[in-house]
């Protein structure tokens, strides 16, 4: 299952295949990898919970046509983490809000999905100066733990997993909001979310348990764009224009047959979407 360099190089998006300038960075969280492309208004990329920045290279690549894009590792994914008592989301905001002021970015727009959705929703209601347009996809307010969401937990904190199992794979179907056509792309998520470590992913589903801003989104100040598949099966997309309604300044967009991975199938709709809130929200201060 494992992919070819050059059939792996073709979703990452660059590397080889375009320009781009890489740094280590050291937050609270440990060593970061910060990866960034493209000219224009900055983006910056909040990867979910598992997959790294990596998982989000093709959108970023779509996104860098017209913007400058920052990706980087959460906490964890380059160096061991730094054990506390309880991690929260809000640990994870922190090191986005101490990123953006290390690398000098003056109020870039925040793009977070799923985990990192809930990274940006956090900053955005805690430190809404830090940012000018806030985006995310594959998220809500709360956190709402279900059964499947419970057993995940509970089989990642005690049973090492096989990421070579096709067993155990067809559960990433459900990213795909149903089977996915067999190919690279499904390969490539595949492999890519097994890159970070299931104790890691345990961590962040037990950050998730505690998320809750449903009292705090009156906070939110900035021009809001929320996209959401209609086969989005983790959070579904009525849940995701909830949020959006209940939000000062938010837009919705629905991608048609998109799941939870959406920025994956539909990077196209979602550049122009991003692109039509960027340039809004410029020609407001014109």
């Amino acid at each position: 299952m494992r992919l070819a360099a050059k059939r792996r190089g073709h979703w990452i998006g660059f590397g080889e295949y375009g320009e781009w300038d890489s740094q280590p960075v050291f937050l609270e969280g440990g060593l970061t990898e910060v990866v960034r492309l493209g000219h224009g208004e900055p983006i910056v990329l909040v990867p979910g919970l598992a997959g790294g920045w990596k998982l989000l290279a093709p959108l970023a690549r779509h996104l860098a046509k017209r913007h400058e894009v920052i990706l980087y590792g959460l906490r964890g994914e380059v160096t061991p983490l730094v054990m506390t008592r309880e991690e929260t989301i809000s640990q994870y905001a922190r090191d986005l809000g101490a990123l953006i002021e290390h690398l000098r970015l003056e109020r870039p727009t925040v793009f977070g999905v799923s985990f990192g959705g809930a990274i940006a929703l956090e900053l955005a209601v805690e430190q809404p100066q830090r940012l000018s347009n806030l985006i995310v996809m594959g998220v809500e307010a709360q956190f709402r733990a279900s059964l499947g969401s419970t057993i995940a937990l509970r089989v990642l904190e005690r049973f090492p997993l096989p990421s070579e199992n096709r067993f155990i794979n067809q559960f990433f179907n459900i990213l795909h909001g149903g089977k996915p056509e067999p190919g690279p792309l499904a390969d490539f998520v595949i492999e890519q979310c097994w890159e970070t470590d299931q104790g890691v992913m345990a961590r962040r589903l037990r950050a998730l348990e505690s998320f809750d801003v449903s009292d705090r989104l009156w906070k939110v100040e900035v021009p809001t764009l929320v996209v959401a598949g209609t086969r989005d099966v983790i959070i579904p997309w009525e849940r995701q224009r909830a949020l959006a309604a209940s939000l000062p300044s938010a837009r919705f967009e629905a991608l048609e047959g998109g799941g939870h991975i959406g920025f994956l199938t539909h990077k196209s709709e979602i550049e122009r979407h991003v692109h039509h809130l960027i340039r809004e929200r410029s020609r407001s201060f014109c």
